[in-house]
């Protein structure tokens, strides 16, 4: 079949790029590059010396600075007449002045901090934690009951709440509501990102060919439609390739970063995950894996592929309609309006994912591969599924019916910026 040789064409020459082999290894690379190097970048020391000076014109706080701190170091400087020109003037020797002006019981904020650079990371919060601390102290002393510090502090308790989900044998598992969204929020971003750009790359193939003219002697052997189909199937296979090395990748990346956590990921998806038992990064991972990933990894290619041949289908017939890129706005916005209201749809409806913004959302096709992302970590019921996938796909081949209307007739039409009115008249007249 002619549509089968042009999608292995399509297939071919895109995965054969070394943009595509480049993009595809490096993006995951890039991006946890961009999350970690900063963070250590900020954690490195410069080569100044951090050192504070303490000017403590009440006499009472200058103790209170012990240099226990490894980034920055305090010195009490003897000196309470000193005034604000003053510290302009030995500013090459401190990088920072604390002055305190006043009795802080009676005035909390008599505690000022000068500096011209920056303020140290965490100085200010570590001043005022020690500061207040102190008067707290003074002011429940001043109240001269034996044992009363030790009481509030004994009083003062953190409530932590445990989340479950209900299984159909009435049995508890163990589930977190902040991991899910976060599942929900990013499997939304991603099927959106590729939703949007194959789109695009799908428009602009179509665009190109048109205006190189090679598309006149493509249709001498194919049918406008096979044309049409081919290069939609050979972009979503081109994506799904992507997408699986990613998901390669991030299985690699979650396996080194659960070894590195102390958290043995097969144990973890075989027995209940008791999270009070669990700390920091380990205790992240092992909630993580207490979710469906296999319902999700399939709903989301499935999801991907509806989606993706709905958009894809209207990119095609936006690429045939125009003769040049720039004359695609006019007919781009109201695709580019419907997919960013399903990416905000999705993102309001991972705090509600069964309200009704969510419901809806993932039951119309034009927003339901994007808003359902959001749903599948919370359990959707089964018939809500098969109902949004059946819309799904109903629409998605109509759409393809159109656009393929418009692709045949539009692909040869040249100098002419058609209208919407006219693009109608395509649709129509191709029925006769």
């Amino acid at each position: 079949m002619k549509c089968g040789l042009i999608i292995r064409q399509e297939y071919r020459n895109r995965v054969a790029k070394k943009s595509f082999l480049i993009l595809t290894i490096l993006t995951p690379l890039l991006l946890a590059a961009l999350i970690v190097v900063p963070l250590k970048l900020a954690e490195l020391d410069g080569d100044d010396d951090k050192c504070v000076a303490v000017v403590d014109q009440t006499g009472l706080y200058a103790d209170l600075f012990r240099n226990d701190r490894s980034d920055v170091r305090f010195e009490v400087v003897d000196n309470s007449d000193m005034q604000v020109g003053d510290f302009k003037n030995e500013s090459a020797d401190y990088r920072a002045f604390i002055v305190i002006d006043e009795n802080l019981s009676a005035n909390p904020n008599a505690v000022k901090i000068y500096s011209e650079k920056s303020v140290l990371r965490d100085v200010k919060s570590y001043v005022e934690k020690i500061l207040s601390q102190y008067v707290e102290h003074q002011k429940l002393e001043a109240y001269n009951i034996e044992g009363l510090e030790q009481m509030i502090a004994e009083s003062k308790t953190e409530v932590h709440a445990s989340t479950f989900k209900m299984s159909d044998d009435g049995e508890d598992e163990n589930g977190d509501e902040d991991i899910a969204s976060l599942v929900g929020i990013l499997a939304t971003t991603i099927i959106y990102m590729f939703i949007f750009i194959s789109g695009s790359q799908v428009m602009n193939s179509v665009v190109q060919e048109k205006v190189n003219r090679i598309v006149e002697v493509m249709v001498c052997s194919v049918k406008p439609w096979e044309l049409m189909f081919g290069k939609i199937i050979a972009m979503a296979l081109v994506s799904l390739t992507q997408i699986a090395i990613w998901a390669v990748l991030t299985m690699a990346f979650a396996s080194i970063g659960a070894e590195m956590a102390g958290v043995n990921l097969a144990e973890s998806q075989q027995m209940p995950v008791d999270s009070s038992q669990l700390e920091g990064a380990g205790s992240l991972i092992a909630e993580a894996m207490s979710i469906n990933w296999a319902l999700i990894a399939g709903m989301f290619v499935l999801y991907f592929i509806g989606g993706y041949l709905l958009y894809a289908s209207m990119f095609a017939a936006v690429g045939a309609a125009v003769d040049n890129e720039s004359d695609t706005s006019q007919f781009m916005m109201p695709i580019t309006l419907m997919v960013l209201f399903a990416l905000y749809a999705g993102i309001y409806s991972a705090g509600n994912p069964d309200g009704p913004l969510a419901f809806w959302c993932s039951m119309i096709p034009f927003t339901s591969p994007i808003v359902m992302m959001v749903r599948l970590p919370f359990d959707v019921p089964v018939w809500q599924l098969g109902l949004s996938l059946g819309l799904l796909a109903v629409t998605a081949v109509g759409m393809i019916w159109l656009s393929a209307k418009v692709y045949r007739i539009g692909i040869l039409m040249y100098g002419k910026k058609p209208s919407w009115k006219e693009i109608w008249k395509w649709v129509r007249e191709s029925d006769r």
